[in-house]
């Protein structure tokens, strides 16, 4: 038997579980019948939620024991809760995917025999449109794939996806990088393996609210630069440079303006605008070496990515006792 672990991160999800539920399994029980000696798991990853979430997947995994869960102790984001549900997979396949149905599951029979037929290592799906995003994020997001794939080695394709179905030496590819600070969409690809990409139109979320704010993706994006890519701290240096030189000839000129011309040295609101544009230069310099090396001290003390504060055995030894 083979066993594809399908792992779902959640956050705040309590209004779509039980339609992401019946949806799952009416896909799964399709490639079940394509295939026979396939089974699955569901592993759902409590991200410290405030809503009812918790409580369904209790439900879920007292009726169903294909139904697995992790809870974290808080919220610790979805980069941990999918390198938790990574690390805990079970499947000789595992896939990660949203619980919003915003990754149809609908595409899980095609992506699982690309992946069977050896050709490829993973299936991954890719958006094409942003139908239903402001255009103010579609424009930001496309213009971070293109900035990024410029200053990075490690190329990112546009509308990438973490809907992925991907082979057991490929997962423990990305389990092996511990790092704490992640950026999963530079991991994959930094990983490599034989990828296929699916194209289809956005899909918007079958209920809920999603809990991606332009802020919290604006941070995301500035993982991302800093984690695949230094050419912050080249731009910070040739800023530096180009800062050294401006001032030398405006040295020069003066100098040749006081002596050969005579002309006397005025302009005391042009000073003023000097020293602000210098020292704002400076302190732009400053701070990306304060990221990086934020991102050094983070990684030096070692911390879990996340910690567990209930898991569906907890609950059904406690059902027992």
């Amino acid at each position: 038997m083979k066993t594809i672990s399908i792992v779902v991160p959640c956050y705040n999800e309590q209004e779509v579980l039980p339609l992401f539920y019946e949806e799952i399994n009416r896909v799964m029980a399709l490639i079940q019948d394509e295939h026979p000696d396939t089974d699955y798991e569901l592993l759902f990853i409590n991200d410290g939620s405030r809503d009812q979430t918790l409580l369904k997947l209790r439900e879920l995994a007292k009726k169903d024991k294909r139904v697995r869960y992790i809870s974290f102790s808080r919220n610790f984001g979805k980069e941990a809760g999918m390198y938790a549900g990574l690390e805990n997979a079970r499947g000789d396949y595992v896939v990660i995917m949203d619980a919003d149905l915003q990754h149809p599951p609908a595409f899980l029979p095609k992506m699982y025999n690309y992946v069977l037929s050896g050709e490829y290592d993973c299936a991954t799906t890719r958006r094409v449109s942003r139908k239903g995003e402001p255009k103010l994020l579609s424009w930001f997001s496309r213009k971070f794939y293109k900035i990024m794939n410029k200053i990075s080695q490690t190329e990112i394709i546009d509308g990438a996806q973490d809907f992925r179905f991907m082979t057991r030496p490929m997962v423990d590819s990305i389990l092996s990088m511990k790092e704490y600070n992640r950026f999963s969409k530079g991991i994959f690809s930094w990983v490599g393996f034989r990828t296929k990409y699916i194209e289809y139109e956005n899909v918007e979320r079958a209920a809920g609210t999603s809990t991606w704010s332009f802020w919290k993706l604006f941070r995301y994006a500035l993982e991302g630069f800093f984690a695949f890519s230094t050419a912050p701290l080249t731009i910070s240096s040739v800023l530096g440079i180009v800062s050294c030189l401006i001032a030398f000839i405006m040295i020069i000129i003066i100098v040749i303006k006081k002596l050969v011309f005579g002309d006397p040295v005025q302009g005391f609101a042009t000073l003023i605008c000097v020293i602000f544009l210098m020292g704002g230069l400076q302190l732009f310099c400053a701070g990306i070496s304060g990221q990086y090396l934020a991102k050094t001290y983070l990684e030096t003390k070692r911390r879990p990515i996340y910690l567990v504060q209930e898991t569906e055995e907890d609950m059904r030894k406690k059902s027992e006792s």
